[in-house]
Parts: structure tokens; C-alpha cells; sequence
């Protein structure tokens, strides 16, 4: 088998060769732009063989779509070199798309009739949805390329950069605004900024997964802060030095495994090495699949969180309607008075601030430093002690 660096190297000759792929439905050319081990093929200057169509910009594939792939010489355009051939055939069977396995239901909408007015009409029945949204340029310049709604049944995958302003004003918008319609988000605020700045809708009534400081400032409502406040309840009233990415909460909470994860993790990854990658048509469908992957797991989440965050409030309830059952009734107590088992929560904190103060180290800022976490089989952990 061939070294990394071998591999490197083969990849590096590999680019600005005109190569001829043939995919399960079409063939079509163009010049490889770039190659990533085990992920994806980049080509430029492409058209389709059959009808000789251009696309325009850049062309993502999939190593898993390809059927076959012949090199073509630049002198007469059809010269198949055959040591690149093998070569390449062989490589081509470690690119894979990380979670290509996991059927993941959606529906593409990048058109006005036909599928877009029901998908409409059926997120507007739904008192919670799912919101996620890829984008392309810098912050506070991006431009919002595809919006996924996820509800209990199936992922709408908006295609906003074929539909572009037309498919806001004629029914997500609405959906964007409705006060009625909880839309739970893993931080929201490129999703509220891009929809402010292109399309002047301000996004309301959301739950928010995750926060990043001043997340606030940017929306017209009170945001549920669920993981931060969850870890500032486990911790006795730390803050951490970092947020959660979606896959740490997913992890934590829902304890999914990790073959669950993987198609985020390699959406992450092909968002930071292809900024480009959303503004591609048209769309893969393994990268399809990484979208509504992204957005799946938010409605089940929401209700882990709120479950866990409701956790004191359960058992201090449970406490005192228990003693006040064993107890013999007495009618002159003062009802305003505060009963003993709420004063027991501040004992309660204070265990689970000791606690984190042995297993976690501190930033100079006096946050907790979320990876340095310090397990010990020895000592009961603070959510024991609630």
C-alpha cells in the first residue's frame, strides 16, 4: 500500500489533468481542480458529454458516484492514459462520504410549483420545526444558499440561491415570524443575520441549542439558552470557557453513537475546505443527505434539554409534596413561608460547585475549561446528588 506521502504526491500529478467520468445516470468532463483523500473530487471547466451543456463554476463529485474514469490527453481530446487509470480506480475506492450510508428522508424544493406550496402549508401546521441554513462569504456578507426545515416526519431542503426572494415572500417568511411556531436552531445567528440582511424578516420564537456571547443582541425575542444553562445548573453556577458544537450536545445528551455523527463532522469539514461548496448546482445528493442530517436530530434534542433543565424543579416538587404528604397538617403556618426543601437547593449547588472545581480546571477568566475534565469512578457526581 501506498505511503501518505506517496498518495500526495499521486494526488498532486493528478490536478489540471482533463479526465471524462461517468456517473450512474451521465458522463461529463472537465479538468481536476483538486483531490481530497477519502473525500471528494473537485473539477472545473465542465460540461456534460452527451448534450455538451456547461456548468458553470466548479463541479463537487463524490467518490462513491463515480462508475469510471478515463484520462484524456490534451493533444487529440480522447488519448486514455491507463497508468493513471489504474492508479486512480484504485484511489477512488478509499473516497468515500462519511455517513453516505444513513437514509435520510427530505425533499428538495428549488422551484415554485408544484412541491414548494405544500411544503409550506405543512410546516405552518407544525408547532415546532427544525432550522438550519448553509451560507456562503464572509460574516455579515454571507448569502444564504439553502435552508433546511426539518419536521417529525421529513426534511424541506430549500434551494434559496434557485429560488432566491420569491420563495420568502410567498410563504417562509411567514413561517420565519410566526410567533406560534417554535423553531428550534443550534445557534441562530447567521441564520437571523442572513435572513435580516437579504430578505428583512427577523427570525422569532427560538430555541437555541447552543449560545455564543451577545447572541442575544441579534434577535427580537428572548432566546432559550439550553445547553449553556444546563452546564451552568450541573456546575453549581460556572460558565464554560467554550460552547458546544452540535455534535458534542448530540453526544452528551442524546448519546448517539457515532456512526450518527459522522455526517456532520464531515459537513463541518467540507464547509471550512469548500467555502464554495453550497454555491455548487447542481447539488450532490450524499451532500443533500449531510444537510438534512444536520437538522434531524434538533427536535428530539429540544425535548432532552427542556426535560433537564426542568430536572430541579421535578425533584424539588417531588420533595416537598412527599413531606408535606408525611406530615401532620397545621392550618396557622404561614403559606408565604419558603419550606426547607427549597432552602436544600443551595446546598445542592454548592455540592455541584465543589464538585466541578475538582474535576475541571479553571480559566484566568474563572470559566470552566470544558477540556479538562478530570473523571473519577470515586466520586459521586453532581447529578447524583439531585
Amino acid at each position: 500500500m501506498a505511503s501518505s506521502a506517496e498518495e500526495c504526491r499521486f494526488l498532486d500529478d493528478l490536478r489540471k489533468k482533463r479526465v471524462k467520468i461517468s456517473l450512474s445516470e451521465t458522463q461529463i468532463t472537465g479538468v481536476i481542480q483538486r483531490i481530497h483523500p477519502k473525500k471528494t473530487v473537485i473539477l472545473e471547466d465542465v460540461s456534460e458529454v452527451k448534450s455538451g451543456r456547461k456548468f458553470p463554476g466548479v463541479k463537487l463529485i463524490f467518490g462513491h458516484e463515480i462508475v469510471k474514469v478515463d484520462f484524456i490527453s490534451s493533444a487529440n481530446g480522447d488519448l486514455v492514459y491507463e497508468e493513471h487509470k489504474s492508479e486512480f480506480n484504485s484511489f477512488r475506492r478509499k473516497i468515500i462520504l462519511d455517513g453516505d450510508e444513513h437514509d435520510i428522508k427530505y425533499v428538495v424544493i428549488d422551484e415554485l410549483h408544484e412541491k414548494f406550496g405544500p411544503a409550506v402549508m405543512h410546516i405552518k401546521e407544525q408547532k415546532v420545526i427544525g432550522i438550519g441554513a448553509d451560507v456562503f462569504g464572509q460574516t455579515a456578507q454571507e448569502r444564504l444558499c439553502w435552508l433546511q426545515v426539518a419536521t417529525k416526519k421529513v426534511v424541506y431542503l430549500f434551494d434559496i440561491l434557485l429560488l432566491g426572494g420569491q420563495a420568502i415572500k410567498n410563504g417562509l417568511s411567514m413561517i420565519m415570524e410566526n410567533p406560534h411556531i417554535l423553531k428550534v436552531v443550534h445557534d441562530c445567528r447567521c441564520i437571523a443575520r442572513c435572513l435580516r440582511a437579504e430578505f428583512k424578516v427577523n427570525l422569532t420564537n427560538v430555541f437555541d441549542t447552543q449560545v455564543r456571547h451577545g447572541s442575544h443582541t441579534h434577535l427580537n425575542q428572548i432566546i432559550k439558552v439550553a445547553d449553556l444553562m444546563l452546564f451552568y445548573s450541573e456546575t453549581g453556577g460556572f460558565l464554560p470557557d467554550r460552547v458546544s458544537s452540535l455534535q458534542e450536545v448530540l453526544r452528551l445528551h442524546l448519546k448517539l453513537p457515532t456512526s450518527d455523527l459522522l455526517p456532520l463532522w464531515s459537513k463541518e469539514l467540507h464547509t471550512k475546505e469548500y467555502p464554495e461548496v453550497w454555491y455548487i448546482r447542481p447539488c450532490p445528493p450524499a451532500l443533500m443527505s449531510l444537510m438534512a442530517a444536520s437538522v434531524r436530530h434538533l427536535l428530539p434534542l429540544r425535548l432532552l434539554l427542556l426535560d433537564a433543565l426542568m430536572s430541579d424543579y421535578t425533584v424539588l416538587v417531588d420533595a416537598y409534596m412527599s413531606s408535606y404528604q408525611n406530615q401532620s397538617l397545621h392550618f396557622d403556618q404561614d403559606e408565604l413561608t419558603l419550606p426547607k426543601e427549597a432552602e436544600e437547593l443551595l446546598s445542592v449547588r454548592r455540592e455541584r460547585r465543589e464538585w466541578a472545581a475538582r474535576h475541571y480546571s479553571l480559566t484566568d477568566r474563572g470559566l470552566v475549561d470544558r477540556s479538562s475534565f478530570k473523571p473519577s469512578p470515586h466520586v459521586k457526581t453532581h447529578t447524583d446528588s439531585v
